[in-house]
Order: structure tokens, then sequence, then C-alpha cells
């Protein structure tokens, strides 16, 4: 026990120092790029300062895994220099008993990062795009989704249309159960439209059978209201917009992204992208594991066998090839080519036989 203990302090040391070290370059470069992005003359080095610091959770949140392969490689690196390892492999100890701690490490880290740092990798994503919009002079999401239905934003010839829908199609070209409220540049609201139905064509919304009001200077609005079988309404959304105004499924907690996920249900979205995102999440820490077998599996030998240099190239290509192989089926869960579990578990479970398959054969065979 005392001797698991020592390997997962000195993993954590080692998961430290590495995180550090590629913090402070992602937070560098990151400066850099947003000092270039804006005008110098709106964006000084504190205010991008402040954007590198909001974006630099979620960049060190997408490398966890690399991070932990070069953790791992640290790790096994130094108890080969300083043959700590050879002498416990010399008391009895098996390879794969003495990567129970990295490993069971790497699976609490995981388990953290999904219930901590996920949330707070959300929130600084939210904060980054509402501050980095300010300074680019660009609008808000145009839409979102709550219990009351779907809605959403455009600009007008005199100021703001809100629409309200019950559900949509899946594409977000059709609505049903639609109701729009202009408002003047002021503020004020200037009519309201009930419909049963509206579909989004280039430029226009046609609604159909549907009820205007007009707010101007009538006191009694329902006496000016007026039926109409067909209606256009001007437009400059598209489906693209729609569609892409959700956000990104990693900028929602992932404590709140079931409900996210009905509520994109009922409105008759297709909510595949998100739900392959939640999977991908809660495989996360098996993920971490994986990682750790693998930097493990070319690692866990004497210094005194040479081709140190050609075996931590080689973990690290594997690594990046879990890591891309994951990236690659996540991409094909959200286009509907595979299913969803196998997106989000098999490159995870493919890395730990891979590794565990080496480590059996050079450690233990």
């Amino acid at each position: 026990m005392r001797l698991d203990l020592y390997f997962a302090r000195r993993f954590v040391w080692s998961f430290t120092l590495v995180f550090g070290v590629f913090f402070g370059i992602v937070l560098l470069i990151d400066l850099v790029e947003q000092m270039r992005r804006f005008d110098n003359a709106q964006v000084g080095v504190v205010e991008a300062g402040q954007l590198a610091l909001l974006n630099a959770p979620a960049t060190m949140y997408r490398m966890l895994p690399l991070l932990v392969v070069l953790a791992t490689i640290t790790l096994f690196l130094g108890l080969a220099r300083t043959s700590e390892m050879v002498v416990t492999r010399a008391s009895g100890r098996s390879a794969l008993r003495s990567l129970v701690a990295p490993v069971l490490t790497a699976l609490v880290f995981g388990a953290l990062g999904v219930a901590v740092l996920n949330p707070i990798v959300a929130a600084t994503s939210k904060q980054f795009e509402v501050v980095s919009g300010r300074y680019a002079n660009t609008g808000a999401s145009i839409s979102s989704v709550s219990e009351e239905g779907l809605w959403l934003r455009q600009a007008s010839a005199g100021g703001q249309v809100v629409i309200r829908a019950e559900r949509s199609n899946l594409d977000g070209t059709r609505f049903f159960g639609v109701t729009f409220y202009g408002f003047s540049n002021a503020g004020a609201i200037t009519y309201r439209i009930e419909a049963a139905e509206a579909l989004l064509e280039p430029g226009t919304w046609v609604l159909s059978k549907a009820k205007r009001w007009t707010f101007a200077e009538l006191e009694n609005a329902e006496t000016g209201a007026v039926l109409h079988p067909k209606l256009n309404v001007p437009s400059d959304l598209t489906s693209d917009q729609i569609r892409d105004s959700f956000g990104n499924p990693s900028s929602i907690p992932i404590w709140e992204l079931p409900k996210f996920i009905r509520q994109l249900d009922r409105a008759g979205f297709s909510a595949l992208q998100h739900r392959v995102w939640l999977n991908m999440e809660l495989a996360n820490p098996v993920l971490l594991a994986a990682m750790v077998l693998i930097g493990a599996g070319f690692t866990m030998r004497h210094t005194r066998f040479g081709r140190t240099g050609l075996m931590v190239l080689f973990a690290v290509l594997m690594g990046f090839g879990i890591f891309f192989l994951r990236n690659f089926a996540q991409v094909l869960g959200q286009n509907g080519q595979i299913p969803i579990l196998v997106a989000a578990w098999a490159p995870p479970l493919a890395g730990i036989f891979l590794s565990l398959g080496l480590l059996l054969h050079t450690e233990d065979g």
C-alpha cells in the first residue's frame, strides 16, 4: 500500500509539472493570438490576457489525454533513471501490479475533470464568447431553448423581432405554434403575430393562419387585429444560422446537458451531437486510464536497454493516435454513421486492450 501511494504521489507530481508547463505555453500563445485577432487600439495586453485566461481552460481540457501520456512517460523515465522500477520488479511486484496506483489516479483525475473542470470550462467558454463578441462588435446567440419552447431573435428594419415557437422540424426551417414580437429601436413593442406555422424561405418567413396585432396608437389592439391566411415577414436568418446558434455542446455544463437534450427533443431539433458529447465526457476517465497504460507500455523498462528516445516517440505517437481516433469517432457519431456508444467507448477501450497486450508481451511475456 505504501508503495502504491508513493507511485500515485509521483504520478500526481509529474502530471502537475507537465500541466503547468503546457498551461504557460498555451497562455502565451493565446495571448499573442488575441492581440493579433483584435485591434490594438481596443484590446491591449490586459484585455488580451483576460481573453487568454478565459480560453486557456478549454484548451487544456481538450489536451488532458495527451498531458496524461506525457506525465506517465515522465514518471516511468524518472523511476527507470533511479532504478526504482528495477528494485520494485526484483521485490516480486509485476509490471501490471505497479500500474494500479497510476491508473486509479488517472481515473480520479478523469472523474474530477468531468464533474468539476467540465462546468468550469463551460462557464469560461461562455464568458470568452461574450467578451470576445463585445470586442468584435458581434451579437450574442440568436436562439435559445427553454421549457417554454424555442426562442429566436433577428434584426428588422425598425428594430428587433423576437420569435417564440413551440417546436421545429429537424433542419430548423419550419416552426409550429409561432409568435412574433416586433420591437422598435427604442425597445417598445410595435406588433405581435400569432401563426399556426412559419416556414423559413430565403429572405422571409412565410406564416400560415396568422393573426396580427398592431400596437401603435390604438387603445384596444384587438379591434385592429387582422387575420391573414398567408403573411410574409422579412428575415435575414438562415437554417444554418439557427442550428449553429445553439452553440457547442462543450459550452454546456455536463450536469445541465441531459436537461438541455430533452429540451432540444421537445423543440423538434436533433440532439445527436449533444448525446455524443455527453457519452464522450462520461468515457473520459477510461480514456485517461488508457493513456497511462499506453505511456507505461513503452517506458516501463530500464534505461540500460537503450533506445529510450525511440520508445518515448512510440508512446507519444500511439497516444496521439488514440486521441485522433477518438476525435474521428466523435465526428462519425455526430453524423449518425456509427452508434453513440461505439463512438464514445470504442477508442478508449481499444487503447486499453492494445497497451495491455504490449505490456503482457514486453514485461510479463
